[in-house]
């Protein structure tokens, strides 16, 4: 038979996540099973993505509980986004207790040439226009 002390915690728990890239984007499905989605709060700052969510569990009056394993209270999770992340972009969704986040992934700047005019020549300057400047 169970035990007879009710065990709920007070402290903030960590939310287990699962995590994956896709093409260009990172997702991010957060286990909050018995959380109320009004309760759940996404928020970037400073390049880390937190996760806030209230737990409550509802007794019933009157009787005495011989177990409760179920947690509650509020549970938190913090993670670094990294560098190549659209946080502007950020998206949430909350289905049958699991939390989806997708984060895309911003294009990165790559090396390129710069074409330079001349400001009497509306052309770019190649070596074989340099050679007339030159000449």
């Amino acid at each position: 038979m169970l035990g007879t002390s009710p065990g709920t915690s007070r402290a903030p728990r960590s939310t287990p996540v699962d995590l994956y890239r896709s093409g260009d984007h990172d997702a991010l499905h957060a286990h909050l099973p018995g959380v109320d989605p009004g309760s759940v709060d996404v928020s970037v700052e400073g390049g880390t993505l937190t996760i806030t969510a209230e737990r409550t569990v509802r007794g019933e009056e009157g009787v005495q509980w011989i177990g409760a394993e179920r947690p509650s209270g509020t549970s938190r999770r913090r993670l670094q986004l990294g560098e190549d992340v659209a946080a502007d972009a950020i998206t949430a969704t909350f289905a049958d207790g699991v939390l989806s986040v997708t984060t895309p992934v911003a294009e990165r700047a790559e090396p390129r040439r710069v074409a330079v005019e001349r400001a009497d020549h509306p052309r770019p300057v190649t070596a074989h226009h340099q050679q007339e400047i030159s000449s």
